[in-house]
């Protein structure tokens, strides 16, 4: 575990892409920290007693699908431990708002009908008003529940930041907040608040960080 008398350890981290074995390990972080998400809840209805089970049925599936479209998973490592990750969706990725039919087809086997329309009707309104055509969208990113408050997810985002800043094609990126704590951390890294939306009864912040001209 890090500590606060640690910093030798916390010069350590790294961050990299993640590779196919690690994606097991990338699900079960992802999993813990959007299990009590408002739009996760409202989307695989928490209420349900399959609650659990559709909800990692569904990162698995989206886990699988980034890897498929070769899309930027940014896992950060102490050595050999992954202790967050970030998952990042480039622009004309090809599973964005409308999404790619055998994802269509998977989900609805593990999710089910409603869960999976709930999502692509979220991915529709979000992409509808973003500031910009062309976009990346932070689709997920946590660190284990056990050391979070120690500075790591704003390490992770920095990485996510330098994917975005190095792709001249894209006007920068967004992500969809619902929790106030995560609209500060954001706002840190000069994220601003494009538009509010509403999900039935979850709401929450569009949120957008223009790219950043790299020094030279």
């Amino acid at each position: 575990m890090i500590t606060e008398q640690s910093t030798v350890e916390l010069e350590r981290l790294k961050a990299v892409l993640l590779s196919a074995d690690e994606l097991k390990l990338a699900a079960s972080i992802l999993y813990q920290s959007y299990y009590d998400d408002p739009l996760f809840m409202e989307i695989f209805r928490a209420e349900k007693p399959d609650y659990e089970q559709r909800l990692r049925a569904a990162i698995r599936e989206e886990l699988n699908t980034f890897w498929q479209a070769q899309q930027p998973m940014v896992g950060l490592f102490l050595g050999e431990q992954l202790y967050g990750v970030a998952c990042v969706i480039e622009p004309d990725s090809g599973i964005g708002a409308g999404r790619l039919w055998h994802w269509r087809l998977k989900m609805l086997l593990t999710a089910g009908y409603v869960s999976t329309k709930q999502l692509l009707d979220k991915e529709q309104k979000i992409h509808a008003a973003m500031p910009a055509e062309r976009y990346h969208m932070l689709a997920f990113i946590a660190v284990l529940p056990k050391q979070q408050h120690l500075g790591l997810g704003h390490y992770l985002i920095h990485a996510v930041d330098s994917i975005v800043d190095k792709d001249q094609s894209s006007a920068g990126i967004g992500v969809f907040v619902t929790l106030d704590k995560y609209r500060a951390f954001f706002a840190d890294d000069k994220y601003q608040v494009v538009s509010e939306l509403a999900f039935n009864t979850v709401k929450g912040s569009l949120m957008f960080r223009p790219r950043q001209q790299l020094s030279k």
